[in-house]
């Protein structure tokens, strides 16, 4: 009678394990679910319910598609995807338009992807700069080295004295500036 007792009790334990370890791989199942299958960086990470990150809001926008094809060139995806927080100046399809002919095409060029680079990451910078907390004469430093400098002018928001700031968009890793041209980093020495 008492072995009897014994192996009941090993085969409820074993059963009990089991139960956990099916409860175990359920949940790495349902984790690994929200990773996309050919995902090489935290742009891979599929997250429906949190707020957009910099990289997601200009994605889901039909006026910043050439910005969009321009960052996945330079490879900035997984970049912009990561914690931040950033501040970017997103140029709409219309600035990259005012560009000379040919300009966005050839920057997309493999040859030219350093130049590329370049220029989009003289619109990000690291940290998150609030509107209302920017002053005329501002010099902000952006991710490429060189600075843009904020001014306001008739109760807008401009930058390098070109670039208006047309709408705000928050991100989870920063905010999204929607701006109406394009910044060219100054001329290197």
């Amino acid at each position: 009678m008492h072995m009897k007792k014994e192996i009941s009790f090993l085969f409820i334990g074993m059963l009990c394990l089991q139960l956990t370890a099916c409860s175990d791989s359920a949940t790495k199942s349902t984790t690994t679910e929200n990773v996309t299958q050919d995902a090489k960086g935290q742009s891979g990470v599929k997250d429906d319910s949190s707020q957009k990150n910099v990289v997601q809001v200009a994605v889901g926008s039909k006026d910043h598609t050439t910005l969009v094809t321009a960052v996945q060139t330079a490879g900035l995806v997984d970049a912009l995807s990561n914690a931040g927080p950033f501040t970017v100046f997103a140029p709409t399809n219309a600035a990259f338009a005012q560009l000379p002919a040919g300009t966005v095409e050839g920057l997309l060029k493999p040859e030219k992807k350093e130049a590329l680079t370049d220029i989009l990451q003289y619109h990000v910078s690291v940290g998150v700069f609030k509107t209302d907390a920017m002053t005329d004469g501002q010099v902000i430093g952006q991710v490429n080295g060189d600075n843009i400098t904020i001014t306001k002018k008739d109760g807008k928001i401009m930058v390098n004295g070109i670039a208006t700031i047309v709408a705000t968009v928050p991100a989870s890793n920063g905010v999204v500036y929607v701006i109406d041209k394009v910044l060219t980093p100054p001329a290197k020495k």
